[in-house]
């Protein structure tokens, strides 16, 4: 991969920061009076240029500003973000609505899923080592306007009964074992998720492994997601849901 400079890591963070706060492409002018560059507005513009041929940034046919590519927003989820970890009370009212169902397992997934979906304002989804899969939180996806689009949320849609399409893409994506791990993000983006009209989403999930039981829990939402709260959430319920059956 290409090394970036500093001022372009500086660029395509704020750039991924304002996008994901705003949905909309983002302008050299915005970056200039809100971000405090110490730079013109034509040198933001030619590190744009730079950042697009380079394949972190796209143009998009309705507007002038750029967009981060699947590939910026992975290079600041893996880079630049700073996640923000569930606080200590937070921890603990997780646990407490599933604390009942620790001794039986398949309630215990069904209501982690329904509970992430809650705390994260996405779709959840999981699944189990028997080839099933929990969804819950689909309404969520009409909050954000990449799903106004119809095609989208249809696309979405039709993959909840398909468990076939998930363990596929988390096979695809060279994952070999079920263990947990804080250390790995696994993030899938735009065309990651392999049909064209997914092209907005994205899908963060982790492993679990509980007893006998394998499989992932994850959220799907639009690609640029709150990956600095959400990623931490999804790793925890997956550690929980790990440690809560032993």
């Amino acid at each position: 991969m290409t090394d970036l400079t500093q001022r372009q890591i500086k660029i395509l963070k704020c750039i991924n920061e304002e996008f994901i706060e705003t949905a909309e492409p983002v302008g050299s002018e915005t970056l200039e009076k809100k971000y405090n560059l110490g730079i013109s507005s034509a040198t933001i513009r030619n590190e744009m240029s730079a950042l697009t041929q380079l394949g972190y940034l796209k143009k998009t046919h309705l507007s002038a500003g750029r967009a981060p590519t699947s590939l910026g927003l992975k290079y600041y989820v893996r880079n630049l973000m700073t996640p923000k970890s569930l606080s200590i009370n937070e921890e603990i009212n997780v646990k407490e609505k599933i604390w009942d169902y620790r001794n039986e397992f398949e309630k215990l997934l069904k209501e982690s899923t329904r509970e992430l979906a809650t705390r994260t304002r996405s779709l959840a989804i999981s699944t189990t080592d028997q080839g099933g899969i929990y969804a819950y939180g689909a309404s969520n996806l009409l909050d954000q306007p990449e799903f106004f689009n119809i095609d989208v949320t249809k696309a979405v849609l039709s993959l909840l009964d398909n468990s076939d399409y998930w363990f596929q893409i988390i096979s695809k994506a060279g994952i070999d074992n079920y263990r947990p791990s804080e250390e790995v993000i696994h993030l899938l983006i735009g065309e990651d998720l392999g049909l064209e009209h997914l092209e907005p989403c994205g899908f963060v999930y982790q492993t679990y492994e509980a007893g006998p039981h394998r499989g992932i829990v994850g959220v799907v939402g639009p690609a640029r997601v709150r990956y600095q709260t959400v990623i931490p959430v999804v790793d925890y319920f997956a550690e929980l849901i790990s440690t809560i059956t032993r």
